[in-house]
């Protein structure tokens, strides 16, 4: 608890509360909640706060106070009452959610219309309210059902879980309500990048609420890539210090630079690049807009394994007709009889994505994440020329991805789960086949055999993930290819223009925070003794990083190998120098003699 509760006597905390229930001095702060995906603030969450500076500042000890002297439901209407005003006389639009009692609710102040009324005389929609329910007073308390619930529902209010996660009650609290919203406690937010128990528990989460059509937000978000992480499980609907404080005056925009769409980080992007919708095609017979429903109702019957049948005029695709439309109606008495001599336009849908044949497939998976929750259970025509060429569906666009994904498993490094040789090999041939202009940078560390000798290959191992980590801190992964091609090896393939800026400053950090893996006896004499590959006990200085970058000319360069040997020439170039050391080399192809820059390495 607070230490100003435990500093403040309990009859100095009775009066401070009741002071500031009699002044109304309490004051509304609202944390925005935010479409990861859009980087749009859909609505606020109001948190109130006591006088500045005084015991009651802070929400923990203002609410334990009213607890320890039975006036919560006093200091909750008050607080309720408050954050309506303040939120009406700043208008910032979207939704509000509003911390609410669930024990409280069935109270004679609530059924009597309090809120409703009030949102009328402040002009603020019932429609823009959404009840947070806390797992901190449990919904059977006192008896509650959820008929106090449903009595707020069916005026219009819309109902949030909050804190799930923390106890039995907030799952209970999920199947006895079907709210519209739920909200997972930050426990499972913090870290869930590095966290396979919370990243398998957030995705139980998600399969859940898209059974139930409800939605999730994640609150307690911090970091970046917790936010590329939820992205990745399909939460898209977040809350936390990343993403915005608290604050007097809610916050209109929030700016998503920075958080690229996580399956555009993934490694499996690159694979897929080359991957396009026309792999996805599945020859489907077509109908013209004037066949008859019968006529559609045959070839439904002639290709059981269909869902949809493309309705095509001139060559130019206008919808589908579903099968499930059409037996609905002909389930109908008298349907068939009346429907079956009607044209097919009568039943079209166009509810149906269109994509050419040579759109990759990460960009139909953009197209079809970016659609209402409804829309993922749409076919898919494909198109060449704005022409009709065949069908395909979601599940075909999935397996597919999924496959591309275990596949970047399988080659990815287990140390880092970077991507490891064959994708990195893949991304060089990829770019070399386009004629894209690209650098390749080779790290490697200086003196990591005697580390390892002197430390353990347990503290080896840490040093490499730091690299790991440090790569991946310090370099766009949506513009740039990071990979592990083993040991203290690693490649980054930079398409963007600020590459050498961006190993210049990984090499600063690098000499900075390699420091922490030494005891102070080694640091104190900058380096460590030990034996070298002659068996020669040596003395070696503290670890250094060794980068050497290439810029390889894809018009003369016909495969990855090149590349390779290109690279490795220059990391050794790089490695010649005792200090963390960038070199650049002149060199574009394997043909010819190896120039250097004037002052090809710097160390830094």
């Amino acid at each position: 608890m607070l230490c100003a509760t435990d500093e403040v006597g309990a009859d100095m905390r009775q009066k401070l509360l009741l002071e500031i229930l009699e002044t109304e001095s309490l004051y509304p702060h609202f944390q925005p909640i935010v479409d990861l995906k859009k980087g749009e603030v859909i609505g606020h969450e109001a948190l109130i706060r006591g006088p500045s500076g005084s015991a009651m500042a802070s929400p923990g000890a203002l609410f334990q106070t009213a607890i320890e002297n039975n006036l919560l439901h006093t200091l909750e209407l008050l607080s309720r009452r408050c954050s309506l005003e303040r939120f009406a006389e700043l208008k910032p639009g979207g939704k509000l959610f509003l911390n609410i009692s669930a024990s409280l609710l069935g109270t004679p102040e609530h059924t009597e219309g309090f809120t409703s009324e009030l949102l009328q005389k402040l002009g603020i929609s019932i429609s823009d309210i959404v009840i947070e329910l806390s797992e901190q007073h449990p919904f059977d308390k006192q008896g509650l059902t959820h008929n106090a619930v449903e009595y707020y529902r069916n005026m219009g209010f819309q109902v949030a879980v909050d804190d799930l996660g923390t106890g039995y009650s907030g799952l209970k609290l999920w199947s006895e309500l079907n709210p519209e919203y739920v909200k997972i406690d930050r426990h499972f937010v913090s870290h869930i990048d590095t966290d396979p128990v919370k990243r398998e528990f957030v995705r139980a989460i998600y399969n859940i609420s898209t059974a139930t059509g409800c939605k999730v937000i994640a609150e307690g978000i911090e970091r970046k890539e917790e936010v590329a992480t939820l992205m990745e499980l399909g939460i898209n609907i977040g809350q936390g210090f990343y993403l915005g404080y608290p604050s007097p005056e809610p916050q209109p925009t929030w700016s998503a630079e920075g958080i690229s769409d996580p399956i555009c980080c993934d490694a499996m992007v690159n694979m897929a690049q080359d991957e396009t919708a026309i792999s996805l095609l599945r020859q489907t017979p077509a109908v013209a807009p004037e066949d008859t429903v019968l006529f559609v109702s045959e070839q439904f019957r002639l290709h059981p394994e269909v869902g949809a049948l493309p309705v095509i005029r001139d060559g130019t695709p206008l919808g589908v007709v579903k099968k499930s439309d059409l037996l609905e109606l002909f389930s109908t008495q008298y349907g068939r009889a009346l429907y079956e001599k009607k044209p097919a336009s009568r039943i079209l849908s166009e509810d149906v994505l269109l994509v050419d044949s040579q759109l990759s497939l990460v960009e139909v998976s953009r197209l079809v994440t970016d659609q209402e929750s409804s829309a993922l259970q749409q076919d898919i025509i494909i198109t060449e020329s704005d022409c009709y060429l065949g069908m395909g569906n979601l599940r075909d666009l999935l397996k597919r991805l999924t496959a591309l994904k275990i596949q970047n498993a399988q080659y990815a490094n287990p140390l880092t789960l970077l991507p490891g040789n064959v994708p990195i090999n893949n991304e060089v041939d990829s770019l070399l086949k386009s004629t894209a202009d690209f650098h390749v940078a080779y790290f490697d560390l200086n003196n990591f055999k005697p580390f390892n000798d002197c430390y353990g290959y347990s503290k080896g191992d840490q040093v490499i993930r730091f690299l790991g980590d440090l790569l991946t801190r310090f370099i766009n992964s949506d513009k740039n290819f990071i990979g592990h091609v083993g040991g203290d090896d690693f490649v980054v393939i930079f398409r963007s223009p600020g590459w050498q800026l961006s190993c210049e400053r990984i090499i600063r950090e690098f000499d900075q925070e390699v420091r922490g893996f030494y005891l102070p006896k080694d640091l104190q004499t900058e380096g460590i003794w030990s034996t070298d590959r002659k068996g020669v006990r040596s003395f070696f200085p503290l670890l250094g990083l060794a980068i050497g970058v290439v810029h390889p000319d894809p018009y003369k360069c016909d495969s990855y190998h090149e590349v390779a040997e290109l690279a490795a020439m220059a990391k050794k170039e790089a490695k010649r120098g005792v200090d963390s050391t960038l070199f650049v080399s002149q060199r574009r192809s394997t043909g010819g003699d190896l120039k250097k820059l004037p002052v090809a390495a710097c160390s830094i």
